[in-house]
């Protein structure tokens, strides 16, 4: 049969489980897919309002990814020419992957790193050389050098996502500068680390800084990323690798007026910080967890067996939490979004219930 090899293709990638979303629960406070509750919702019904209004959704957006990209460039103080845009950073990664990768590409990267890039690199074939979390959630850089002369790509997610984790700055500077091949680093979470090597890339041609708008700027529906590449890079990348219109014309609209409020962002990302460290402070407290220091917007704990009953009972008090099971030594982790200071008293109050 002339189709048999487009449904052994199927079968093929049927087997494959794809990047798994959290459990939609309806009615649930959401704590399960870091977003950021903190930027206040009627702001951001104003930015769509005002994106709508300057918007005709007739046309293609000719011209206005430029526009976006200017707006960029004056926020990061980088070169116009260095930014290139995508439909969320997921679609950035994924473009970066099926172009520049193959079968033989080995990529460097951390066990666990962002989920999408892992099974992205399983569904393209693209062997991966993982180092592993060490049992208090860190990396060690040297594991990392000595394994970088057997690889040819090296993905960092900086911070870590599921594990909060950063490497100290020295460290990620050093790992990018022996790194003899590209580098993506992926700071999606970057507004609430310590650092940023965004400024790297000046100097660095192989350096590739992946960032989005849904996490800082609370526009994770909008589906807006970008990255910071040296020109060749980015040129090769906007002009012929990526769609001619990748994102829409409200999308962009409103991402740029939200890099005008910025300082809304920063103030937002400092509460997160302060209420992420009282979430750490109080799940210690308990001292039914091990709970892991987090450079993100979320915290990660394990939950020493009882993850399945904390996840469940939570969930029947209406709150919704990520359900991660094993990550490195650690065999029931969940994670919890660092919500607004509400949000998250309310979740603290829930699991000091439970364990009474």
């Amino acid at each position: 049969m002339k189709n048999e090899w487009f449904q052994k293709k199927i079968k093929e990638l049927s087997s494959l489980q794809g990047y798994q979303k959290p459990e939609k629960q309806s009615e649930a406070l959401k704590l399960d897919s870091n977003e950021n509750f903190v930027i206040n919702k009627q702001f951001q019904r104003d930015l769509i309002d005002g994106a709508k209004k300057i918007s005709d959704v007739r046309e293609y957006p000719l011209g206005r990814i430029e526009k976006l990209i200017e707006a960029l460039s004056k926020n990061l103080k980088v070169s116009p020419s260095m930014i290139g845009v995508g439909n969320g950073s997921d679609q950035i990664l994924d473009l970066l992957l099926v172009n520049f990768c193959s079968k033989k590409t080995r990529i460097l990267t951390s066990d666990p790193t962002f989920g999408f890039f892992e099974e992205r690199c399983k569904l393209y074939s693209i062997p991966t050389i993982k180092i592993p979390f060490s049992k208090d959630m860190t990396l060690d850089l040297e594991n990392f050098l000595s394994k970088s002369k057997n690889a040819d790509l090296l993905y960092l997610d900086s911070p870590n996502n599921p594990t909060g984790f950063q490497f100290p700055k020295k460290d990620l500077e050093k790992l990018i500068k022996n790194f003899d091949g590209p580098v993506i680093i992926d700071e999606a979470y970057v507004e609430f680390g310590d650092y940023s090597v965004l400024n790297m890339v000046k100097s660095q041609s192989n350096l590739i800084v992946v960032r989005t708008f849904s996490k800082e700027f609370g526009l994770a529906g909008l589906r807006l990323g970008y990255f910071v590449a040296n020109k060749a890079i980015a040129d090769v990348f906007t002009r012929i690798i990526q769609y001619p219109y990748p994102l829409n014309t409200i999308a962009i609209e409103a991402g740029i007026l939200a890099l005008q409020k910025s300082k809304i962002m920063s103030d937002a990302a400092t509460l997160i910080k302060k209420e992420r460290k009282r979430i750490i402070e109080n799940l210690r407290k308990t001292n039914a967890f091990e709970v892991f220091d987090s450079k993100a917007n979320f915290v990660l704990f394990d939950a020493k067996g009882a993850e399945r009953r904390i996840y469940t009972a939570l969930v029947e008090q209406g709150i919704s939490i990520r359900k991660l099971g094993k990550i490195g030594k650690h065999q029931g982790c969940l994670r919890v979004t660092v919500g607004t200071k509400e949000m998250n008293s309310k979740f603290l109050l829930a699991i000091r219930d439970l364990l009474q």
